[in-house]
């Protein structure tokens, strides 16, 4: 069972089909093996006896031959900011520490209703705010390859969790990279999908117009399962696109012959590391021997990407999260009975450093005499953005850029300098203001041992066509089998 941890999810699927092995005892191995390797920190809350549960009867299910799909029975987790009926959900805040919702979002109703065992919820920066998982009420998530350093934000207890075979995938949500980045940090494969192609409902909010959902798997194959049960219109989500949803399986084998490539000259200057450049253009040269064209191309308004993406993501946190008052939501303050006192003490109480900041400056951003000169104008760096990659999609099928400048920095590094944490997102951010998908696959490791990442952006709404480019990579370079050494 230990070296069926380090499985994929498709290794696992297959052995499940078979029974040659059971849910029950999938279960047991990955809670032994996140009871061996407490100090990842990687869980906020597990339901055990959920798990068990959902176990017994998937393998029922099999027993009599109705399972109820590929993933039937497999364990997966969902980060904390995913809607659970009767399991905790905290955003990993003080906030809403003790918070049981009610009602399943849409990510868990569609894990559920494919057999998916939810094994439980996983650590994350508060309210999905930043790019380390050092800001969460529950303390940071460490690296499996070196827990000296940090997992990558803010959907680290996701990623770890799945690099270090606690679960065979896990769901995460990318604001500006916190799917894709700590995805690169940690040696597995990550994907944002388009906005739109997967629901939110159920997804506490942090920046509506850029929160997408997506899957972490170890390999390309593993996260087109996963999907596979999560992609489709919602009706509940006002930003649900009604878009058909391809057989992802069907067309990963399919190759990359003729492909062309896209390589922007904009993310390959001052500020990545040496040994990550190394690293991604074999990479991308990998791909060129594998059948690929490589274009060089150009995305000029790329370098306003990060200050866009900060006053748009601050503005929307401001409003978004005005609705945590202490009377209607969230953390209530004991200490204060006058009304505005209770607002600004439940809210110093239950709000976090980080959390704080971002309030502050999207309030800002938003006031009387700053919102055209801010907020508007924004706005419109944004379009011009969405715009660079229309006109490089019309010359090119995919782009592939570094998916972070570093491989894991060490914990406590960046905490006292925000503009420095801000930059380990340069990378990715600019794929949420266009909202087109991205993926970041394994590329090696560098000379510090720690993982890279190969990010991969497509065209809205072609998410078999990063996958099946990453399928490729994979079977090109075996960078998808490294596995981090697990001291139990």
């Amino acid at each position: 069972m230990e070296c069926l941890l380090d499985a994929s999810l498709s290794f696992v699927a297959d052995r499940l089909a078979a029974r040659e092995v059971s849910s029950v005892e999938l279960i047991r191995a990955c809670l032994d093996r996140i009871d061996a390797t407490p100090t990842l920190n990687t869980f906020i809350t597990i339901d055990e006896d959920g798990a068990r549960r959902g176990a017994l009867a998937a393998d029922d299910r099999r027993a009599h031959g109705r399972a109820l799909s590929r993933i039937d029975g497999v364990p997966i987790a969902l980060k904390d900011l995913l809607m659970t009926a009767g399991l905790r959900t905290t955003a990993a805040s003080k906030m809403l520490a003790n918070y049981v919702p009610p009602y399943d979002g849409a990510m868990a109703e569609r894990l559920r209703a494919q057999g998916a065992i939810m094994l439980g919820k996983t650590n994350c920066d508060e309210f999905a705010m930043g790019s380390s998982n050092e800001h969460s009420a529950f303390g940071p998530v460490r690296n499996p390859w070196d827990e000296t350093r940090v997992a990558g934000g803010s959907s680290g207890g996701s990623a770890a969790a799945v690099a270090a075979g606690q679960v065979f995938a896990a769901l995460g949500t990318d604001t500006g990279g916190s799917i894709r980045q700590p995805a690169a940090l940690t040696g597995v494969v990550g994907l944002k999908p388009t906005y739109g192609r997967v629901s939110r409902f159920g997804v506490i909010a942090f920046a509506s117009s850029l929160d997408q959902v997506g899957p972490f798997g170890r390999t390309a194959k593993d996260v087109a399962h996963v999907m596979q049960a999560i992609a489709g219109f919602d009706e509940r989500d006002s930003t649900s696109a009604d878009v058909p949803v391809p057989d992802y399986l069907s067309e990963i084998d399919g190759g990359i012959e003729g492909l062309k490539v896209g390589v922007p000259t904009e993310y390959f200057g001052e500020g990545l590391d040496p040994d990550v450049e190394t690293l991604v253009r074999q990479g991308i040269e990998t791909l060129g021997h594998a059948g690929a064209e490589i274009v060089p191309i150009s995305l000029p308004h790329t370098r306003y990407a990060l200050s866009t993406y900060y006053v748009i993501c601050t503005a929307e946190a401001s409003s978004n999260l005005a609705r945590y008052d202490g009377v209607r939501y969230g953390h209530r303050a004991s200490s204060e009975h006058e009304l505005r006192r209770m607002y600004a003490a439940s809210r110093s109480e239950g709000f976090g450093d980080e959390v704080k900041r971002r309030i502050v400056l999207g309030t800002y951003v938003l006031s009387s005499g700053y919102y055209d000169a801010y907020y508007a104008q924004a706005q419109k760096v944004r379009t011009l953005i969405r715009r660079d990659f229309e006109s490089a999609f019309k010359h090119v099928d995919v782009i592939a850029t570094p998916t972070s400048p570093s491989t894991a920095f060490r914990l406590g590094d960046k905490t006292t300098d925000p503009l420095s944490m801000y930059m380990a997102d340069v990378c990715t951010l600019a794929v949420n203001l266009a909202g087109i998908p991205g993926l970041s696959t394994p590329a090696g490791l560098a000379a510090d041992g720690l993982p890279v990442g190969l990010q991969l952006l497509g065209p809205w709404f072609e998410e078999g066509r990063l996958l099946r480019v990453a399928h490729a990579f994979e079977q090109a370079t075996g960078h998808a089998d490294r596995r981090p050494t697990i001291k139990a």
